[in-house]
């Protein structure tokens, strides 16, 4: 639901930093022009060389070298204005030249190497950030058993690289099995959720027969987790209840139907003929981590019709409500029966680019998507599976 390095809870405190970030950087110049004014009233006594020459470094503070050499230009016509305007050059309008100089220097040299500082800092962040995701959220293979596939995921913010939202997909003896998911809350903690339910569903995918108990041991990995990041900040049960995650966990097998079991997630959407339908549950089920709210206890997947050629679409909440900037939210049926015949991570692609257009290249929220093709028995890739389903990450 939200991004590692930004969220939309932060949103507001980021456009705020950044009105104070601009008000700062008009300071200087709001200091030159008063010192102007003085030198051009009747108070021209008062000696504003000293003050000018301390702009290039107080715009150092907050502006790059073009910025700072601005400032130091601004000044500097002052100061040449004013010594002309009241024939005052002599040895005091030299030394503020000189002071002025040395100032402007030294501020553009240490303003350009805070700047590379800087840029290599977030440098190092951000590959750790895509050490990260490729750890967390790899790529889904492009093949796996009876399926092509693609997976994609776009953060919010402007430079994140990985959040709460959560996707994998494995080839077990018992079919093909995917998860995507939802953390409820925003960075490190989201993660660590994250985290625990992707770790849950690698190792239960092989283990379990029913899907539903793939899904029961995701749940305790989250109760577990929630349990012991709430002990160590000394929260409360109200705080604990915070802690939850809507995942949808679903298993393509040899034959053409497709197992789903759904926790409080958007229904995955099928296309199949050029026309999308959603995988509805019977009976909705609350989200992992609460279980209290808990009406019934599923036993079984629910089974849906998967034939060759259709495609199957699980997302994240980031997809479908992501509003265009007069409110209405991206029309995600229409988008997939828009888009033309190509391969999944084509398709994936189109669908972004739609949704970029549509929120005009801004995003609320973290948008995940898994899309699944069901390939013909025996299909012109067939020798292929094996290969793919062997490829480290079972």
């Amino acid at each position: 639901m939200r991004s590692l390095f930004g969220s939309s809870d932060l949103s507001g405190a980021g456009e705020h930093s950044g009105v104070l970030l601009r008000l700062a950087q008009c300071v200087p110049f709001m200091i030159i022009v008063l010192a102007l004014g003085i030198e051009l009233s009747p108070a021209h006594a008062v000696t504003t060389g000293p003050i000018l020459a301390a702009m290039p470094a107080l715009a150092s503070l907050t502006m790059g070298p073009k910025g700072t050499l601005s400032a130091a230009a601004g000044a500097l016509a002052v100061t040449v204005i004013t010594a002309t305007l009241h024939d005052s050059w002599a040895g005091q309008a030299y030394s503020n030249l000189l002071s002025l100089f040395v100032v402007s220097v030294a501020s553009i040299v240490m303003s350009n190497t805070m700047r590379m500082r800087r840029q290599s800092e977030l440098d190092q962040v951000r590959r750790v950030a895509m050490a990260a995701q490729r750890v967390v959220l790899p790529p889904v293979p492009a093949r796996l058993g009876p399926v092509q596939m693609a997976s994609m995921y776009r953060a919010a913010e402007t430079g994140a690289q990985i959040g709460g939202d959560l996707y994998e997909a494995v080839h077990t003896r018992y079919g093909v099995r995917m998860i995507v998911g939802d953390v409820r809350g925003k960075g490190l903690p989201a993660v660590r959720l994250a985290a625990a339910v992707l770790g849950a569903f690698r190792e239960a995918a092989h283990y379990d027969a029913e899907l539903v108990e793939v899904m029961n041991h995701c749940a305790a990995a989250l109760e577990r987790q929630s349990t012991g990041r709430n002990a160590i900040d000394q929260g409360c049960e109200e705080e604990r209840a915070e802690d939850f995650v809507t995942a949808v966990v679903a298993q393509v097998c040899d034959n053409c139907t497709v197992q789903v079991v759904n926790r409080g997630h958007p229904p995955p959407l099928v296309l199949r003929q050029g026309k999308v339908e959603a995988l509805m549950p019977t009976s909705p089920l609350p989200p992992l981590g609460l279980e209290d709210f808990l009406t019934i206890t599923p036993t079984r997947a629910e089974h849906y019709p998967f034939e060759p050629g259709d495609r199957l679409l699980l997302h994240t909440d980031g997809v479908i409500e992501a509003r265009s900037p007069d409110g209405v939210f991206f029309p995600l049926h229409e988008a997939m029966e828009a888009v033309h015949p190509c391969t999944p991570s084509e398709f994936l692609e189109q669908l972004h680019e739609g949704l970029i257009r549509h929120t005009g290249g801004r995003l609320a929220d973290d948008a995940a998507m898994l899309l699944v093709e069901r390939l013909a028995h025996g299909g012109e890739h067939g020798g292929e599976a094996i290969a793919s389903s062997t490829d480290g990450r079972n």
